[in-house]
């Protein structure tokens, strides 16, 4: 493995493939664009599978697990002791992501990059033990320079995995107790903007405590202010499983596999992929649009049309598992629809505009 494996070149999409799943659209059954934007997703996952009539599946979940320190200053509703319980609840099949990967028929993994409250080897979980959880940001560096790249890796090792079993679309979820907190935090320091447009209620804080949470991130970015890269920053106010995720995404994009992102934690950690390697983006499809109101910045700097709005804001990867069963179902329509000549059907012989 390289020093900087993260600038790796990402893998070339297939532009023979997208033409002939234009082409294909073009002959179905029905008006041009008549599916909207699902007329224009099937030609992008033909590109990007290198198949003319593209498939999503198999498909794989990976859940990263991961503490932060800066819990301690009063910014989540609730106690740090449920990221650790969350592990139980994800192998025993309690979790919305659980009951989604079956419905999907998906391979579901959990990943314990470092939790406050150890939870013991629990059967199912890969525990990586990075540390308790980061460090409260809000007082210094989350995590140093190894913790970071030893996450990062644990991102891009997952995707390997999911590779050697002919993975077509990777879901990355998190589960960390403040990571709302950590997110609008390197939301701002990448985007330049203040924690009163970036941060929300995450698990439910009242007013008062939302201004608590940007009172500690401005606290936090005067702290460790300077002209830091994204790796830097990612290490300053990051968590284990956000980094995690930017390495996964990273990896997808290196060997060819689509990410479907799920939410605002999710989001931040494709923006700091984009960041340290822009050929990424192409591989990054965005499933959901959440209730977090810093979602929507981070959406618009990555130029990302989610496929949903139903105003979540659970984390695991549940959005995007919800997406899913879009992307099949655009799948299957270019598959399976007639073609004018196939159904005995006029097409479409003169200009509408006449």
């Amino acid at each position: 493995m390289t020093e900087h494996w993260w600038l790796a070149p990402c893998r070339p999409l297939d532009e023979e493939a997208r033409l002939a799943a234009v082409e294909r659209d073009a002959q179905l059954t029905k008006p041009g664009g008549a599916l909207g934007r699902l007329d224009a997703l099937v030609p992008q996952l033909a590109a990007l599978r290198g198949q003319a009539r593209p498939s999503v599946d198999p498909i794989w979940i990976t859940v990263f697990a991961g503490d932060h320190g800066v819990v301690a200053e009063g910014v989540s509703a609730f106690p740090q002791s449920v990221t650790g319980q969350m592990l139980g609840n994800f192998v025993n099949g309690g979790a919305a992501i659980s009951v989604l990967a079956r419905q999907l028929g998906a391979q579901l993994e959990v990943v314990d990059l470092g939790t406050a409250t150890p939870s013991g080897p629990l059967p199912g979980v890969r525990h990586l033990a990075l540390g308790p959880g980061t460090a409260n940001f809000a007082e210094g560096p989350a995590m140093s320079a190894d913790a970071c790249l030893q996450a990062m890796r644990a991102g891009r090792d997952a995707v390997l995995r999911a590779h050697e079993q002919q993975c077509a679309l990777f879901i990355g979820g998190e589960m960390g107790i403040g990571n709302t907190t950590t997110a609008a935090a390197l939301a701002c320091a990448l985007l330049a903007r203040e924690p009163h447009d970036l941060a929300g209620p995450g698990t439910g804080l009242g007013e008062a405590g939302v201004a608590r949470k940007r009172e500690v991130i401005e606290r936090a970015l005067a702290l460790h202010a300077g002209d830091h890269d994204t790796l830097a920053w990612m290490r300053r106010v990051g968590g284990f499983e956000l980094t995690a995720l930017t390495g996964a995404f990273l990896a997808c994009a290196q060997q060819g596999i689509v990410a479907l992102v799920d939410g605002f934690i999710c989001t931040v950690a494709a923006l700091c992929a984009v960041r340290l390697n822009p050929a990424c983006r192409d591989w990054l499809l965005f499933a959901h649009r959440s209730a977090e109101p810093g979602h929507r910045a981070v959406l618009d700097a990555l130029e990302a049309q989610p496929l949903l709005d139903l105003g979540l804001r659970l984390g695991e990867g549940s959005g995007a598992a919800l997406a899913v069963p879009l992307l099949r179902l655009a799948c299957e329509l270019h598959h399976g629809m007639a073609t004018f000549a196939e159904a005995a059907v006029c097409g479409r012989d003169h200009d509408p505009s006449a």
